[in-house]
């Protein structure tokens, strides 16, 4: 079962082709099999999920993303619909989470769901789902500046091939290389603690900012309304409060990218199987990227983690039990041992 679930969760392998590979092998194990064991340990797995995301909302600082997967069988939806995979990552900096959790909604209910309880600081894209919790829960939002600098990247891509050869600077490129230089100093101060970042932040950072927020304001109205450059300084300027947030505390990152990475797991895979059958698939799978990716996380190589887990988790009859399997709990001599 664990070399299942790394094969589909880690690996990326759909259950169809891991059915060719074991059969190959002398197995006749069918993918039907493979999903509804998958299924089934998803339920095994949910008292050790609860402890993770109780870990991870009880800390100061998470991020959070959402993807589209495609469920055939959600009651009262097409096929084709759109359903969601959300991700929340986080959690104190030595004992990060991963959790993803399936729900057929992309509305504001389903972050004030997976957030209830947590008063800290959250890091999103642009999107205004995550409004609602955060006035609810008094929770002070901070946005993600690859999500602005790919706007700007986006508007480059798209210049005719005249345009780019030209020899002139464009507006996207002055404003994409203002926003190097903020990425620069983060290189430059990511080995510092978080004091001395913040500090850092504040002599470097902060007048990077301002020129760049006055750059910004001085050319919004010169530009075509339509163009993907105004649509990049227009999205900039809507979300700079929340922009600028990571300058307050020295914990906190320029971008969302560790949620990015831990989803992009996801997108990949879903390339390649396409889809799940029925929202309980959908949820396992949530559950198989969850202990995967917070195995990673935390530096423990996924397959020894699950292996252990399974080993142990059916005598885990007390939370002290369930605790000892969190992977933060373990260290790799007890993996290997």
């Amino acid at each position: 079962m664990a070399y299942i679930i790394v094969s589909k969760y880690c690996d990326a392998l759909p259950l169809y082709q891991l059915e060719k590979i074991l059969a190959r092998y002398g197995g006749s194990i069918t993918r039907t099999s493979m999903a509804n064991w998958i299924i089934r340990l998803s339920d095994t797995f949910i008292p050790l999920i609860n402890l993770m995301k109780e870990h991870q909302l009880g800390s100061v600082y998470l991020q959070a993303d959402e993807t589209r997967i495609q469920v055939l069988k959600e009651p009262g939806r097409s096929a084709t619909s759109d359903k969601w995979m959300w991700l929340i990552r986080g959690g104190p900096p030595d004992q990060p989470g991963v959790i993803f959790e399936y729900d057929a909604s992309r509305s504001a209910a389903v972050p004030s769901r997976l957030l209830e309880g947590f008063n800290g600081t959250l890091q999103t894209d642009g999107y205004a789902g995550y409004n609602q919790v955060c006035r609810e829960n008094n929770i002070i939002r901070i946005g993600c500046w690859d999500h602005a600098r790919r706007k700007f990247m986006d508007a480059i891509k798209a210049m005719p091939v005249k345009q780019k050869n030209n020899g002139k600077v464009s507006k996207a490129d002055v404003a994409l290389s203002k926003i190097h230089k903020l990425y620069k100093i983060e290189a430059d101060i990511k080995s510092m603690s978080p004091e001395q970042r913040y500090q850092q932040r504040q002599l470097l950072s902060r007048p990077i900012l301002k020129d760049l927020k006055a750059w910004l304001e001085n050319n919004h109205s010169k530009l075509a309304k339509g163009s993907l450059t105004y649509t990049a300084i227009n999205y900039t300027l809507n979300q700079w409060d929340t922009l600028i947030g990571y300058c307050d505390n020295g914990h906190l990152r320029i971008s969302n990218i560790l949620a990015e990475n831990a989803i992009r797991p996801l997108a990949i895979g879903r390339r390649n199987w396409l889809f799940s059958d029925t929202p309980k698939g959908a949820q396992g799978s949530a559950t198989g990227y969850s202990l995967i990716e917070t195995a990673k996380a935390n530096g423990l190589e996924p397959y020894e983690y699950l292996h252990h887990v399974l080993k142990h988790i059916a005598a885990a009859d007390t939370v002290e039990k369930l605790e000892a399997l969190l992977p933060w709990n373990i260290r790799k001599p007890v993996l290997t041992g």
